[in-house]
Parts: C-alpha cells; sequence; structure tokens
C-alpha cells in the first residue's frame, strides 16, 4: 500500500548518511535537509530533532492517493485562515498580544460538528481501521511521534544551515513560539468541547490503548498535531517558500496518520488545521518576541 519515498539530504557534510539512508529506502527526496551531532552521553543532554530522527529515519509513509482527499480539505483552511487573520490585524495591527490573539483564535474555531456528523465521521474512520496494514501502522507510528514537532524543527534547522546565525535564531524562536501556541490552544479547545477521541468512542479501533472502563477522553477536537503542522507549515513555507510543497506534503502524512490510526475524525483535522493557520500568521506578522 506503501510507496517508498526517499529524501535528498541536501549537505556536502550530511552526504554519506544520505548515500546510506537512500540505499534502505527510508527517506524522501528533499524531506530532510540537515543531520544532527552525535549525543553526548556524557552530559546527558537530550536529543534534539534532527538526532532523533537520524536515529529513527522514516519507513515508507502513505502514497499520495491516499493522502490527497484529506490534504485537499486541510489546504481549504488556509483561505479561510486568510480572510479571518485579515480582519484581526485590521484591528491590531502587528502588535504582539499573544494572551489577546489566542482568545480571539480560540473563537474563531467552529463549535464541534452535531453528534450525526461525527457519528458519520466515526463510520468513516472504522471503515479506514480495515485497510490498515502493517506498514501503514509503522508509517502512522513514526508520524505521531516525531509529527508533533520534531520532522518541523528538523525542516527549520536545514533552513538555518543556509542563514545567517541572528536570523536562524530568530526563526528558530519564532517556530518555537508557533508549536507551542498551537498545542496551548488546541489543549484548551479540546477540554473545553469534550468531544472524545474516535478510539473512546470505539476502543476496538485502538486496543493498545488499554482505556478504563467509562473513559471520556482523550478529547480530539480540535486535532493538536493538525494546529501545530498547520503552524509549522505557515512560518516555514515564508521562510523558504520554494519548499512549500514538501513541507504541504509532510503535513498531509501527519494529519492522515492520525484518522488512519483513529486518533481523530476529519472534522477534528479541520478544526486544527484552521487554528494552526492562524496561528502561523499571528507569528508572521507579529515577528519573534
Amino acid at each position: 500500500m506503501n510507496v517508498l519515498r526517499s529524501i535528498k539530504w541536501p549537505y556536502a557534510v550530511i552526504a554519506i548518511v544520505a548515500v546510506a539512508a537512500a540505499a534502505v529506502g527510508l527517506l524522501r527526496p528533499q524531506m530532510i535537509g540537515a543531520t544532527a551531532s552525535a549525543f553526548t552521553s556524557a552530559t546527558h543532554k537530550k536529543p534534539g530533532a534532527t538526532a532523533l530522527i537520524k536515529q529513527n529515519p522514516p519507513p515508507a509513509l502513505f502514497t499520495d492517493t491516499e493522502i490527497a482527499p484529506l490534504g485537499k480539505q486541510v489546504a481549504a483552511q488556509r483561505t479561510k485562515a486568510d480572510k479571518l487573520f485579515a480582519q484581526w490585524k485590521a484591528q491590531h495591527g502587528t502588535t504582539r498580544d499573544d494572551k489577546a490573539f489566542a482568545a480571539w483564535a480560540a473563537q474563531q474555531i467552529p463549535a464541534p460538528p452535531s453528534a450525526q456528523t461525527r457519528t458519520a465521521e466515526l463510520h468513516q474512520v472504522q471503515q479506514l481501521a480495515k485497510t490498515r496494514t502493517a506498514a501503514g501502522k509503522k508509517a502512522a507510528t513514526w508520524l505521531e511521534i516525531y509529527g508533533k514537532k520534531d520532522i518541523w524543527k528538523l525542516y527549520l534547522h536545514d533552513q538555518r544551515e543556509l542563514i545567517p546565525a541572528a536570523q536562524g535564531t530568530a526563526e528558530k524562536a519564532q517556530l518555537k513560539d508557533a508549536l507551542k501556541m498551537a498545542k496551548t490552544i488546541s489543549d484548551q479547545l479540546a477540554a473545553k468541547d469534550k468531544q472524545p477521541a474516535p478510539f473512546v468512542l470505539d476502543p476496538s479501533l485502538r486496543p493498545d490503548k488499554h482505556l478504563k472502563a467509562g473513559a471520556k477522553g482523550p478529547y480530539s477536537y480540535p486535532s493538536r498535531h493538525a494546529a501545530r503542522s498547520a503552524a509549522a507549515v505557515t512560518v516555514l513555507s515564508a521562510l523558504a517558500p520554494h519548499r512549500t510543497t514538501d513541507y504541504e506534503w509532510m503535513q498531509d502524512e501527519v494529519v492522515y496518520s492520525r484518522v488512519y490510526m483513529a486518533g481523530h475524525v476529519p472534522s477534528d483535522i479541520l478544526a486544527g488545521t484552521l487554528l494552526g493557520d492562524l496561528i502561523g500568521d499571528y507569528e508572521l506578522a507579529a515577528g519573534a518576541r
């Protein structure tokens, strides 16, 4: 079901690593642009995103055909977010006010769909679950782990290799702020709306979760993965427009994996994406702290 996609590592200093990775067919062209310094065991420093992914490179991920339908819906949130953010900007300009923006952004996210709609979406997830394969589960697991923030940090690390240090530091702070805000607001909305994840509604979708009897959560609206991915793609695409297609491909991989493994229904993904797009617009307009 999955088509192997290789990643091209563009810098000469990591050419040897690239050749080895391509030989076993683990990476996709131009997905990952940098490798990490070795983990310093003497200091017990936690490995960075680049080191973590170097230690566990991606398996074959989902095909373009698989991710395209949800990806098309995700892309449509971009236009909505830009129109909404124009309203914020008209009233507040580009002055940074994280507290006010967070409250405003949360208000722009639609209320969860009706119970009838969510039930229909659950049925979609149940049908998709019947098509799972060992390779698909492996891809989804990798995307769930590294799609939170590590892959986006790795992409930025690649960009920072080619720009002045001061600029790279500012861009790192900007991406960090976007990812943090996406997590904070999506978590707050999930706690407020209390929409159980698909695997909570139907535990057979993820028996590995070992839910306690009567469990109501985790809650899944909006998707944290989707919010973080959208915020990261918006920021990264502004910094390196020529790589936008690659970023969007990874975004689609991440969000599809969440539906594939019953962490979310599509409406969770779209709400999270809209939120992330808004946050990305805000970070780009307000700039680093």
